[in-house]
């Protein structure tokens, strides 16, 4: 059971990426799905969660309006597409899966990949 982050990288302010999460040995259709980051000196931060039919998605406010979480149920992964990007967006960013929206939402999910640095600077 293995969850894989990646997509990260050096970006410049305003600019866009598109993290992955990649989810072997299981499936995620039933797993609610979060990306999490966190930056260095700071707690953990649950930025977005999407239900298991991807009706429903959370989003801090921190990056509402900026960032869009999606997934392929067929493909096996999930998706975090950030767009205008601010330094303060820069962070470790890990993808997580719960079957609780609960454990999801607080990141006390069961299932956590490795992280994909993101930096935003100029």
């Amino acid at each position: 059971v293995q969850l894989q982050a990646s997509g990260g990288g050096l970006v410049q302010p305003g600019g866009s990426l598109k993290l992955s999460c990649a989810a072997s040995g299981f499936t995620l259709d039933d797993y609610v799905i979060g990306w999490i980051r966190q930056a260095p000196g700071k707690d953990r931060e649950v930025i977005s969660c999407i239900s298991t039919s991807g009706t429903s998605v959370y989003y801090s406010d921190t990056v509402k309006g900026r960032f869009t979480i999606s997934r392929d149920n067929a493909k096996n992964m999930a998706y975090l597409q950030m767009n205008s990007l601010k330094p303060e967006d820069t962070a470790v960013y890990y993808c997580a899966a719960d079957f609780r929206l609960s454990a999801v939402i607080t990141a006390q999910a069961m299932n956590w990949g490795q992280g994909t640095q993101v930096t935003v600077s100029s």
